[in-house]
């Protein structure tokens, strides 16, 4: 995948469907859609070839049907897309992007909780590099 093949809306809620199955023709894309979304197969069938052409998703063929996988790890194209979005958004400021999160919703404390031990373990791995770097210099 690109730099430039960034998946829209429609596309990401495609890619989460198939990072959650694996794998999915068209069809199962499309049953999965319809559950929350007006849409008809013709069109997801049309996504999924944008999104192929992009380099998001391969496909191989079972008999007629088109089976879709996604190119990149569900991790892999969510970090890339939220060091864009933070470097573009809020000039790589972490705090900010927080921040504007945090005044959207308030956290749940099992949220705080998960966010307090991040920041320990950011932590915990700043220090040991600190003392690498002291010991290599």
């Amino acid at each position: 995948m690109n730099a430039a093949a960034n998946p829209t809306e429609r596309e990401l809620e495609i890619l989460k469907i198939l990072w959650e199955r694996g794998e999915a023709s068209v069809r199962e894309v499309y049953e999965r859609m319809r559950e929350t979304a007006p849409i008809v197969q013709n069109t997801v069938q049309a996504f999924l070839r944008t999104m192929e052409d992009k380099g998001l998703v391969r496909h191989r063929v079972e008999g007629r049907t088109f089976v879709y996988r996604p190119v990149a790890p569900r991790e892999q194209t969510t970090r890339r897309l939220t060091t864009q979005f933070v470097e573009h958004v809020f000039d790589g400021a972490i705090d900010q992007l927080v921040e504007t999160a945090f005044s959207h919703r308030t956290p749940t404390e099992a949220e705080l909780a998960r966010l307090e031990e991040l920041v320990a373990e950011v932590r915990a791995a700043r220090g040991k590099q600190s003392r690498s770097e002291r010991r290599h210099s």
